[in-house]
């Protein structure tokens, strides 16, 4: 048996029970992984809050971790056992969600969902990337943005927006990205990358004389924000649904291959995982974690390390 959080009815954060549940084992092209630090996600709320999709109780919620792969099934062919992974484990693209998500101490994922973790990022740094950072490239490939072009991106400081900042400058070649933040989070969100910071708390959109090619709004307040926008050009709002019914809501491709993609990103630096100072926050303290995610106020993302098994030996003999 392992330890993990899970709900038997959907509700607030105080639905969620800690509680033990058999260890999977993996079948086909699936490995099981022991988790080292998982990463909340606002969609984790939502389905737990509302049943967006189908789904059977109990429900261990959860999307992104990272890791060691301590078993495999007969299928998998690129991962090996003891190999640190990380990865979004949820392919929403299926219309259903997995009941075992990644807060618990081990988990049964497809080998093609994950990828090889970074040497130079820590379990917790690539548990935060994965559901942040597949959001953040769907949005710009949906806008079908340029490069060259210029970018407004509404909430710099956020989970997915300190990704956007820093994909726009060093991925997609955006030639001017500007963001905004409250005050204190200003200094942040330049080191990011951001060439100019809006304080939202001083200057509304409607001040903003400056058009921009693409408005990527990562809060849900593209009924306002639209206005910077250029005539015609696109508007991305990851929320759902969008605010603003000109607004573009993109899809999440769950994909290892993304991933992988983006390690000598990764690697050199130009990209970084943001975690959250208040954090990361302990396996028992899960439902504290969820709290906090759910006052809008976290400066990245809202990581969950250590787990109890970390004790343990990664060494398994199940193959």
């Amino acid at each position: 048996m392992q330890k993990a959080w899970f709900y038997e009815e959907n509700g607030p954060k105080e639905v969620l029970k800690l509680g033990d549940i058999p260890i999977p084992t993996p079948q086909g092209n699936q490995v099981l992984v022991q988790v080292f630090a998982a990463a909340l996600n606002p969609i984790d709320c939502k389905m737990r809050q509302h049943p967006i999709v189908p789904a059977d109780f109990p429900v261990v919620p959860g999307c992104d971790m990272a890791g060691v792969v301590v078993a495999k099934g007969v299928g998998v062919t690129k991962l090996a056992l003891g190999d640190e992974v990380y990865g979004n484990i949820q392919n929403f693209n299926e219309g259903t969600i997995k009941r075992l998500g990644t807060l618990a101490e081990f988990i049964v994922v497809e080998e093609n969902l994950v990828a090889l973790k970074p040497k130079n990022l820590s379990f917790d740094e690539a548990a935060s990337l994965s559901v942040a950072v597949q959001t953040a490239i769907e949005g710009f490939k949906t806008a079908g943005f340029q490069q060259r072009q210029k970018v407004f991106v509404v909430g710099g400081a956020g989970g997915v927006g300190t990704l956007v900042v820093q994909l726009a400058k060093h991925l997609f070649g955006a030639s001017e990205v500007v963001a905004t933040t409250s005050t204190s989070k200003v200094e942040f969100v330049k080191s990011l990358g951001a060439d100019k910071v809006v304080d939202y708390t001083k200057t509304k959109y409607i001040d903003i004389e400056q058009k921009f090619d693409l408005v990527y709004d990562t809060i849900g307040d593209s009924k306002n924000s639209f206005v910077v926008a250029k005539d015609d050009a696109p508007i991305i709002d990851i929320t759902w649904p969008p605010s603003n019914p000109r607004a573009l809501s993109s899809g999440l491709r769950v994909s290892g291959e993304i991933l992988d993609k983006l390690g000598p990103y990764l690697e050199s630096g130009k990209l970084k995982a943001v975690i959250d100072p208040t954090g990361p926050f302990h396996f028992y303290d899960v439902v504290a974690a969820f709290g906090y995610l759910e006052t809008g106020r976290a400066k990245g993302k809202v990581v969950i390390s250590p787990f109890p098994s970390q004790h343990l030996s990664s060494v398994w003999s199940r193959t």
